[in-house]
């Protein structure tokens, strides 16, 4: 029984729940990490452990020309020591060359049932994945384990599904037959889907799977050869799945080189290299919108990205301020405010927040979000686990400059303790208030654990400048909280228009950072955020070219 034969069930539901946006996951997190096995936390940790300090040789890639490895732990703020294989840029080409040759001719179904085939096996390394993943970017544990294992697993078969629904779509060979009144013209027609070329995947350092393997799925899918080039700062994760990819091919008989990891160094990078290499043709970023933009200036390659953004939560009325104070709260503190939808820019009418007991002013629901913040950073059994720890010391130092920005500083940034780690790099959220005239302050994204609190004149001015802000900087992500129809729907077209998705009246378990894989949409590709999205037809169909045979029959 062919991979495709096996998994067939699996893609029929989810090209099912793609086609309907309906809830699905293959991989589920719920109701705990322990449907993966009693043991499965305890030999994920141990497997971890053994990585520390050796050589990954797991990949299915000989000849290196040596070994490297810089990722610290965020926690231990210590070097993992782990090495990997390092290759020339000539040679990964080269192998790419060769396999793109090979892989290009298996069908797409075949290459789909493949994939499924190393998600699969990835499951068996969830927990493995988790401490990969804490002790890279930072994240808590719980995160870790949903973010790059189920969540990311879910992502790759979202892009598999749709990529090989496109390809479906067009039939192989048709008798074409056009009626010309005493005769007729007969033709056979036959369309080839082409991919195109050898696929760049650019990670980023504090979602290595999560943001990678869709493109590199969708590639794979599509029959492009693809180079992962994870940031060297957050490599295990993303090697892990890259992997399972290798060691699924060379079982199927195919070429390994179908799927390489590159790896580098923060002082020898090899991004720009790669991405200006004339046999590129497909790249995939994550990362700052200044190399992002370079990369879609680039001439003759199909780009897709994710860059930076400025998201922002608008503030008019609601029913219930202190639930909306905890999930804000929440919202804020999750990741340390690591997240590409993490909040920043919290828009307040001067005349207050409208609630059924009276107006609440901006200091005065900057009190209850200050101690939405503290009671749940204070609670030793939540705080150090929805914080995580610091994945970069530069954000560290980031968080400590927005102190002395001129504005007023309603709450300021602490360390935690971690019970587990000592040395963990921690930061709690710090809250700024300022004018809506202080353009400077807040018009630009604060990576990290930064929320400003912007008093405006009023709520349409609130949505005037979350709105120019999405267009000018991007936005990934937009909460609002109102009561007023016409309100909301004001909300809903105006940020529509600047191409960002709004998250209305969140109070329960579920949070403006969180994307739900085949439902919702991440980043649209409409504004300066990014000119891609997880994971819409055009993600997927840019990735081969349908060619046309045709030829008179009798």
């Amino acid at each position: 029984m062919s991979y495709y034969q096996q998994h067939q069930e699996t893609l029929d539901r989810a090209i099912l729940a793609l086609r309907n946006r309906t809830f699905f996951a293959q991989y589920p997190e719920f109701p705990s990490p322990k449907i993966y096995g009693e043991t499965a936390d305890e030999d994920g940790r141990n497997i971890f452990q053994k990585h520390l300090a050796n050589k990954f040789d797991e990949l299915l890639q000989p000849e290196p020309s040596g070994w490297i490895g810089e990722e610290e732990s965020p926690y231990m703020q210590q070097p993992l020591n782990i090495q990997y294989p390092q290759f020339e840029i000539d040679q990964l080409i080269s192998r790419a060359q060769v396999a793109f040759d090979q892989w290009r001719k298996v069908s797409p179904k075949e290459r789909a049932g493949l994939l499924v085939e190393s998600l699969e096996r990835v499951k068996d390394r969830f927990f493995e994945l988790a401490y990969a993943t804490m002790h890279t970017t930072g994240q808590g544990f719980m995160m870790a384990f949903q973010a790059s294992g189920p969540h990311a697993a879910d992502r790759a078969l979202e892009a598999v599904s749709l990529g090989l629904e496109e390809q479906l779509r067009i039939p192989e060979k048709v008798r074409w037959e056009k009626p010309m009144g005493k005769y007729q013209i007969n033709l056979l027609k036959e369309w080839r889907l082409v991919p195109k070329g050898i696929s760049l995947v650019i990670g980023c350092s504090t979602f290595p799977t999560w943001n990678s393997v869709p493109g590199i799925y969708a590639s794979l899918v599509a029959g492009n050869p693809v180079l992962v080039k994870p940031h060297p700062g957050a490599v295990l994760p993303i090697a892990l799945f890259v992997s399972e990819v290798q060691k699924v091919l060379k079982e199927s008989g195919l070429d390994p080189q179908i799927c390489q990891l590159v790896v580098d160094t923060f002082a020898s990078p090899v991004a720009k290299t790669l991405a200006e290499h004339p046999e590129v043709k497909l790249i995939d970023f994550t990362g700052n919108s200044e190399f992002g933009s370079y990369l879609e200036g680039l001439p003759g390659k199909v780009v897709f990205t994710e860059k930076t953004g400025v998201n922002s939560v608008i503030l008019d009325s609601v029913t219930d301020i202190d639930k909306v104070a905890q999930n804000l709260g929440f919202s804020l503190s999750l990741y340390s405010g690591q997240m590409c939808t993490a909040p920043q820019n919290i828009y307040i009418p001067k005349a207050g927040i409208k609630t059924p007991e009276g107006s609440v002013s901006l200091s005065q629901f900057a009190e209850k979000l200050s101690e939405s913040i503290n009671g749940l950073l204070d609670n030793p059994k939540a705080g150090p686990f929805v914080t995580g720890a610091v994945q970069n010391r530069i954000t560290s130092e980031r968080v400590a400059d927005a102190e002395k920005m001129d504005a007023r500083v309603l709450l300021k940034s602490r360390a935690i303790e971690n019970p587990m780690f000592e040395n963990a790099r921690t930061a709690t959220p710090v809250l700024l208030q300022v004018e809506s005239s202080q353009k400077q302050l807040y018009g630009q994204e604060l990576f990290g654990p930064i929320a400003l609190l912007i008093s405006t004149k009023n709520t349409d001015e609130s949505i005037e400048l979350a709105s120019e802000q999405a267009k000018l900087q991007g936005a990934i992500s937009c909460g609002a909280y109102t009561t007023d129809p016409e309100v909301r729907e004001k909300i809903a077209d105006q940020m529509s228009l600047v191409a960002t998705p709004v998250s209305f009246n969140l109070t329960g378990g579920i949070y403006l950072n969180q994307h739900a894989g085949f439902s919702d949409f991440h980043v649209t590709g409409g504004n300066p955020a990014g000119n891609a999205s997880f994971t819409n037809p055009e993600f997927v169909v840019k990735r081969f070219t349908v060619v046309g045979m045709r030829e008179p029959v009798g």
